[in-house]
């Protein structure tokens, strides 16, 4: 979990707001969720490895000491088990870990308040207690966009166009989509003879960061035989149709769009098509997503089809900084346009209306806060990026005009401030 220094939250501005003109370009909604879930909406949507990843929240003051009490007493008498009186039962909320199960619960909950057909795009942080890596974090945002109430694959071809269309915008040109559906590789396990579609989902998912061997003997641990392990590896790293896929290709009409049979996305919601977008410098993914069908039937009685994808803020931003894609406006810290300075205490208010002028032509507009040395006053706005500053001294009070300096190439020019607003104007 980090801070973010104003460069920093510049640059994620930068991104976020590409991101919201995209997906409203496509008719998105935005939505917003709490942070904390009660615990039950969360547990068991995420598979096994995804539920010790989740931060739970204990219970609070009378309810954690009745619960620690009744802890303290099952383990007198060695009784063991998932019971009420277990450990887990010492927290009733947690932390989000995505914003596809929130959504899932609002969309029960509030399904006559929305459209038959609904779109929406949510932009919110998230929490997963995991081991912090290269644009891997435990507290970072998700940027997803989700589709509802249709199984048609124009949904599936729809969100991976958008999400194409915001990386083109950022300026990637070397990511790649990949493709491939759950059903397809739950015939690829079963056909290799493995029972429990899930745990070997969750070893594949791992390909891209321990290889086919560390994949083999993740299966090998947990209780998949050699030759099984062997059998499922083979299928998945060959060449595969399935005619949903090639549904969608044909659909996104880009040669960047491509099959992979060895994805899996390890989250056990998924039921359809799953996707993800890679570039070639970061390990992981830029973004992923897929058809979840099922998880809405969770909370309500309907089952409602949906589909979803999630770019990646923090690994956008990652490769974004390594490479050097950002305008300059962006990549430099700069907090304001023009910087007027103070000559001294009586000067004050001269200053100042300087100031409100000049933002009211759309300037941002520091004022120096101290009656200090004029030398230092140019200093300071050298140390923070500002391009120029308003020089306003007695003379310049006093013929109704003022010094604009150009800190890049040192130029001076006096004039009235009608003068000066188009200087700084054109320099944005």
């Amino acid at each position: 979990m980090r801070d973010f220094l104003p460069v920093d939250v510049r640059k994620r501005e930068y991104v976020i707001g590409i991101i919201k003109q995209v997906y409203e370009s496509y008719g998105y909604e935005p939505l917003e969720t709490p942070a904390v879930e009660n615990i039950e909406t969360l547990m068991g949507k995420y598979g096994d490895e995804g539920n010790q990843l989740v931060f739970k929240i204990l219970k609070r003051g009378e309810k954690l000491a009745e619960k620690l009490a009744e802890f303290g007493e099952l383990a007198e008498s060695s009784n063991s088990g998932n019971s009420v009186n277990s450990p887990n039962s010492l927290s009733d909320l947690a932390l989000r870990y995505d914003i596809t199960v929130p959504l899932a619960r609002v969309i029960a909950d509030r399904r006559n308040q929305l459209p038959k057909f609904f779109k929406r795009y949510q932009i919110q942080p998230v929490w997963r207690a995991d081991r912090p890596a290269r644009g891997r974090f435990r507290e970072f945002y998700q940027c997803d966009v989700d589709a509802i109430g249709s199984s048609s694959v124009i949904v599936e071809a729809e969100i991976i166009t958008a999400a194409s269309d915001i990386l083109d915008r950022l300026g990637f040109d070397d990511f790649v989509v990949r493709i491939n559906h759950r059903q397809l590789l739950s015939q690829m396990a079963s056909d290799a003879g493995i029972s429990n579609e899930n745990e070997a989902f969750v070893a594949l998912d791992k390909l891209d960061k321990i290889g086919v061997e560390g994949v083999k003997n993740d299966l090998l641990s947990r209780g998949i035989d050699g030759a099984t392990a062997g059998k499922f590896l083979s299928s998945v790293t060959g060449d595969v149709t399935f005619p949903e896929l090639n549904r969608v290709i044909a659909l996104c009409n880009s040669p960047r769009v491509k099959i992979d049979p060895s994805l899996a996305r390890g989250l056990s919601y998924y039921t359809g098509t799953i996707m993800e977008i890679n570039v070639p410098d970061i390990a992981g993914s830029l973004g992923g997503g897929g058809r979840y069908d099922g998880l809405i039937g969770m909370f309500g009685k309907e089952q409602i089809p949906a589909c979803g994808f999630s770019l990646g803020l923090e690994r956008i931003l990652v490769v974004m900084d390594e490479r050097g894609m950002f305008p300059p406006e962006i990549a430099e810290s700069r907090a304001a346009d023009v910087m007027v300075t103070i000559w001294n205490d009586e000067t004050i208010p001269d200053s100042l209306r300087l100031a409100d002028d000049l933002r009211k032509q759309n300037l941002r507009v520091l004022v120096y806060p101290e009656a200090d040395k004029l030398g230092k006053q140019v200093k300071y706005a050298d140390s923070t990026g500002v391009p120029f500053v308003c020089l306003l001294g007695p003379d310049e009070i006093e013929n109704g005009v003022a010094k604009l300096k150009n800190m890049r190439t040192g130029e001076e020019t006096t004039g009235p401030a009608v003068e000066i607003f188009p200087v700084i104007a054109r320099s944005r």
